[in-house]
């Protein structure tokens, strides 16, 4: 759910505002340089499609015109963009952008954006996914250069169990929705014990799919490229990234989480009558 699930939009802009006009322009910049606009439209896409797949699955109707019309209002790609901009101030804070605006203008780094970007729109393919996911399996346990190469940066960044904990907590927040919504009745305590019986399954789905996306995103680049990119984020201004974007994106994928699920409630039961 992390990659298809994905406030209001003043309350994002007054945290942008109150960082001060400067800061605020950094911030767009450093965004804007990293492909963050454009990640959230083909994220837009993931959810659209997702939405589709789970009013089939759980609604008596499927995805009626009236479900597509909800999923089209959840997945709002300004109000998704200006929740990543205000999680990801808020936990940036004052760290120091320069560093990381100039690399990500450089050829090096407008490379590796562009590349994350095609990757990340091929991989809506199920066909594609699967063999890029193929291609990961068919190196594991080899002595290959470049999947040593992508552990460190995986490691460095924390990807796996970063990416295991928002999954994780976009689930908790679609029961949540879904309870709210009238749809089930579980205790909150049930709740937790279903969304961490999938804990093994989910750390396991999301380190297939972040070194699938990776080796395939990431072949193409200069020798060293990798390497460079990784010493960035061990840097103090790339740990604050790291940090900035989890929170960023975590953020909305949680809102949206929530709002599939109370939609979801209300229209099982809509139905129900």
């Amino acid at each position: 759910m992390i990659r298809t699930l994905t406030k209001a939009a003043a309350a994002g802009l007054f945290v942008l505002a109150s960082a001060g006009a400067g800061a605020a322009q950094q911030i767009d910049d450093l965004l804007g340089a990293l492909g963050v606009p454009q990640i959230v439209e083909i994220m837009r896409a993931e959810g659209l499609d997702y939405g589709k797949t789970l009013g089939d699955d759980m609604l008596p109707g499927g995805a009626t015109d009236r479900w597509r019309q909800t999923v089209d209002r959840i997945y709002d790609d300004a109000r998704m963009l200006e929740t990543v901009k205000r999680g990801f101030a808020e936990e940036f804070g004052e760290a120091d952008a320069d560093p990381l605006i100039a690399f990500f203008t450089s050829d090096t780094g407008e490379q590796i954006v562009d590349l994350e970007l095609s990757a990340r729109q091929a991989m809506r393919d199920e066909e594609i996914e699967e063999a890029a996911r193929g291609a990961y399996r068919d190196l594991v346990g080899t002595d290959s250069d470049l999947l040593e190469t992508l552990r460190d940066f995986v490691t460095v960044n924390d990807l796996v169990e970063a990416n295991l904990v928002g999954s994780l907590n976009a689930n908790y927040k679609f029961y949540l929705g879904l309870v709210d919504g009238g749809g089930i009745d579980m205790s909150e305590a049930d709740i937790l014990t279903e969304v961490w019986s999938s804990e093994e399954d989910t750390r396991e789905d999301t380190r297939e799919w972040v070194y699938a996306f990776l080796l395939m995103a990431y072949r193409p680049l200069p020798e060293g490229a990798i390497e460079d990119y990784t010493a960035l984020s061990e840097t103090e201004p790339g740990k604050a990234l790291n940090r900035a974007l989890f929170a960023g994106f975590n953020e909305m994928y949680e809102d949206i989480s929530y709002a599939l699920g109370l939609a979801i409630g209300r229209q099982m039961q809509v139905q129900e009558l």
